[in-house]
């Protein structure tokens, strides 16, 4: 792709990680820079402290990222960041839906973006799971998850980086019609437990997409992560050593989170700019 007179793409990214430490913003920061380099364009992005500054970006960016983050997606409504962040997510949607506005917005949701979301919608139940998820899981997708430019090139399932207390389950599947919503993914099936399976992706709408795994996740830091002594003792006490071996064996295999990793964001950011490109 090749914009004309190298027109500057600017993005920003919402990080909702409250000065935890975390590997996504790195994965964030490299997907984009890769991706600029790939297609020689002029990228800029800044980032912004949602939740500890109450930093929000004006809708004067091209693109938007919102990162996964800790604790409870459900505690902090009312609160004055999350007043803040959906003040500007519905001015997003208001510019989206304005035919007179032909530079639309492309936002994508990653975890704790996509349940506070989904919250905000009312499209599904939002609530506390039996355990914590994590590792690298299949993702499945549906139908629609098929026909999803954002998945273009992955195998079904594919796998990624599943970390979260929290689940999005039970969809309501009259608003989501409503909406024009699209369920695309869910986690693996699990016939053995009595759990329903949790929607694991979400096209909202033409402009807005959410994962509730982690595609930005790359091979080394999550080997980092993993290989930290509070993080391995958690998955060992919690899931065994055969868990924890398991999961960093399946970091080096080129078919699983890198495959993803290549995929999903930038395809995201393809689709994004390929409008722009247009107007």
């Amino acid at each position: 792709m090749d914009l004309t007179e190298n027109k500057q793409i600017r993005i920003a990214i919402l990080d909702l990680y409250e000065g935890a430490e975390n590997q996504g913003m790195r994965c964030i920061r490299e997907i984009i820079n890769q991706w600029g380099e790939v297609h020689n364009l002029n990228v800029l992005f800044d980032e912004f402290d949602v939740r500890r500054s109450i930093e929000i970006p004006d809708l004067s960016y091209d693109i938007f990222i919102s990162s996964g983050g800790p604790g409870s997606p459900l505690e902090t409504e009312g609160s004055d960041w999350d007043n803040a962040y959906f003040k500007w997510f519905d001015a997003l949607e208001k510019w989206n839906t304005d035919p007179s506005n032909t530079n639309k917005k492309h936002v994508f949701l990653i975890c704790h973006s996509f349940q506070l979301v989904c919250r905000h919608f009312q499209i599904a139940t939002v609530c506390k799971r039996n355990s914590t998820s994590f590792g690298v899981f299949p993702i499945h997708m549906l139908q629609e998850g098929k026909e999803e430019t954002i998945f273009e090139g992955l195998k079904d399932p594919f796998y990624s980086v599943d970390s979260r207390d929290y689940q999005v389950i039970e969809p309501n599947h009259n608003k989501l019609r409503e909406m024009g919503a699209k369920i695309l993914s869910i986690e693996k099936n699990r016939p053995h437990v009595p759990y329903e399976r949790a929607i694991m992706s979400i096209r909202f709408n033409d402009y807005v997409i959410g994962t509730q795994f982690h595609p930005e996740a790359d091979a080394i830091g999550m080997s980092m992560y993993l290989q930290r002594d509070d993080k391995k003792k958690n998955v060992i006490e919690n899931h065994g050593e055969e868990k924890w071996k398991s999961m960093l064996e399946q970091l080096q295999d080129p078919d699983k989170i890198m495959y993803t990793y290549n995929h999903i964001l930038p395809n995201f950011l393809n689709q994004a700019v390929g409008e722009l490109v247009e107007y």
